[in-house]
């Protein structure tokens, strides 16, 4: 019964990303930019619910002009996180040549960046600085690449650059995943080291009663702090976010 759960939710998904790609690629281009968010954030809600995960959000949502920095976990992350709220991410630029996903990633308002070169890393900050001068949420996985989700890896503080030279401020985001029955951390969306995408979407539609959680942080300033120091500050508030307990009275359940 698992496996036949798993087919049909998997049929429903995926005709729902392909609902988003129609979207973008038909109606995008006579909507607003406040419109196009709306319609993102609704049909990553929709994406969860149809995948059969809650979502629980936790503490203030972001309000722009604000540079979201969180844990990475899953290639679910960014989903979860437009769920909770839209945002614009920095993501890869492998992504944008993906078949499929890279166009919903496009319209979902993604920034490009090749992580191999530091010229394009600058000339990335530079397009940051200018969206959170515009009042955009930008967000960022400063840890590169996905973790275990029991550990953190060390934050990179290029993009926290972005946030210093617009004065704008930054704020921690922690993603964790569980499940539902037990409260227990749930590994089954963790997408590192040997696992393949496709055994990581498996696990993850297999699983029963699995739940999202997306707890926001206060916002700060740099108050002088350098990217280097900021970034690791920052890394320590994510880490104390992401052990927050399952039974909190200000959790929002969707």
């Amino acid at each position: 019964m698992s496996t036949l759960r798993a087919i049909v939710t998997l049929t429903r998904v995926t005709t729902h990303a392909l609902r988003g790609y129609w979207t973008i690629r038909r109606r995008f281009p006579q909507l607003d930019a406040e419109a196009q968010a709306l319609e993102v954030h609704r049909w990553a809600q929709r994406m969860l619910s149809l995948a059969g995960i809650e979502l629980a959000v936790e503490g203030p949502r972001p309000q722009g002009p604000v540079l979201l920095v969180a844990n990475h976990i899953s290639w679910l992350d960014i989903l979860v996180m437009h769920a909770a709220g839209y945002c614009r991410f920095v993501s890869k630029a492998d992504v944008k040549h993906w078949p499929v996903v890279g166009t919903l990633a496009s319209g979902g308002g993604t920034l490009f960046i090749e992580r191999e070169s530091r010229r394009d890393a600058h000339r990335v900050v530079h397009h940051m600085v200018e969206r959170l001068q515009a009042g955009d949420v930008l967000a960022v996985f400063p840890e590169g690449t996905t973790g275990d989700g029991i550990t953190l890896k060390p934050f990179h503080a290029n993009l926290i650059q972005a946030a210093i030279s617009s004065g704008k401020p930054v704020q921690p985001v922690a993603l964790v995943f569980r499940d539902r029955t037990t409260g227990a951390m749930s590994h089954a969306p963790r997408y590192v080291d040997d696992d393949t995408l496709l055994g990581s979407v498996w696990r993850t539609l297999c699983a029963k009663g699995l739940s999202a959680e997306v707890v926001f942080g206060t916002p700060e300033l740099a108050q002088g702090r350098d990217r280097r120091t900021w970034a690791a500050d920052l890394r320590r508030q994510v880490d104390a976010l992401r052990r927050v307990e399952t039974a909190v009275e200000t959790r929002e359940l969707l």
